[in-house]
């Protein structure tokens, strides 16, 4: 089979598209033909070496497909169901297994559903930490990347109110989504106690940025923030954060997800597509930042 991979670290140059054998599903694992495969931040922090890792190495971690095979002692899915989850072994190939899943809503195609797991996953495992309830209000930093609407999204459903911290130019996306837009940056504790003077109940970091410091004022409490992107600053504040190796992930939302996005609650924008032989492309874009939305593969 094709599947993406780097045999060095180093830029976008270092991704090959190689020819491999073909992984088949352990117990409790399922196969997938790959339609569309996520890129995400992980993607190319692995690839430069950011984060250590032996060599060769796949790349990808987000998948959606067609179901091909099945490991001893699945139920609930057959040969021929569209499903999207994370991958184990990598995602950039024509064929990948999944150990979690969800099937692909009826309302979205491939595409749309590639994008979903890792934004999901993370929105949910931030607001499950922290306990995000009805009535409560919650601060979104960086809430208008993908992880940052689909917090917003799943808090909303939760029945909290969100303000959402974005540049002036994503204020009305983050409108749109059912979030209250405010600038990020210096300033940031004045303007959300004036957006909330009756306090604030959980602050959510997507971004980083050096905006812990005032979500632990805002909250009064470090336990009641937590941050994916600021590692050393919530060393420095007491903050949590979250997405270390071999922590529990939150994997439950995916078919939660699936039926929100049937009933008109919930999506997450997508900014560009690349054939998987265009994937250092891909990776590039990301790693510039910014992207505009999410950067799907297309695998034929």
């Amino acid at each position: 089979m094709r599947a993406a991979r780097f045999s060095r670290f180093g830029g976008p140059e270092v991704l090959e598209i190689a020819e491999l054998d073909e992984p088949h599903p352990g117990p409790g694992q399922i196969r997938v033909s790959v339609r569309a495969v996520g890129i995400n931040p992980i993607d190319w922090k692995l690839r430069s070496g950011l984060m250590g890792g032996d060599l060769p190495r796949r790349t990808g971690i987000e998948a959606a497909g067609v179901v091909d095979e099945l490991g001893e002692g699945v139920r609930g899915v057959a040969v021929g169901d569209a499903v999207f989850g994370p991958t184990v072994g990598g995602a950039a190939a024509q064929l990948a297994l999944l150990a979690h899943w969800a099937k692909v809503p009826r309302s979205l195609d491939f595409v749309g559903a590639a994008a979903l797991p890792v934004a999901a996953e993370t929105a949910a495992r931030m607001l499950d930490l922290v306990g995000v309830a009805e009535g409560q209000t919650v601060v979104v930093n960086g809430a208008s990347g993908s992880v940052g609407l689909a917090t917003v999204q799943l808090a909303r459903e939760r029945g909290a109110r969100v303000i959402g911290t974005a540049s002036p130019s994503n204020h009305e996306l983050l409108r749109s989504f059912g979030a209250e837009p405010t600038a990020y940056g210096e300033g940031l504790l004045e303007r959300v106690r004036a957006l909330a003077p009756g306090g604030v109940d959980a602050g959510l970091d997507a971004a980083g940025g050096g905006a812990l410091p005032a979500l632990v004022q805002l909250t009064g409490s470090p336990d009641r923030v937590v941050t994916i992107a600021d590692f050393q600053g919530a060393a420095q504040t007491g903050a949590r954060s979250t997405g270390g190796p071999g922590e529990p992930r939150a994997w439950h939302i995916l078919p939660e997800v699936a039926r929100l996005i049937d009933a008109g609650r919930f999506r997450l924008p997508i900014a560009r597509t690349f054939p998987l032989e265009r994937i250092a492309d891909a990776h590039r874009l990301s790693e510039g930042g910014h992207p505009g939305g999410k950067l799907v593969l297309t695998v034929g």
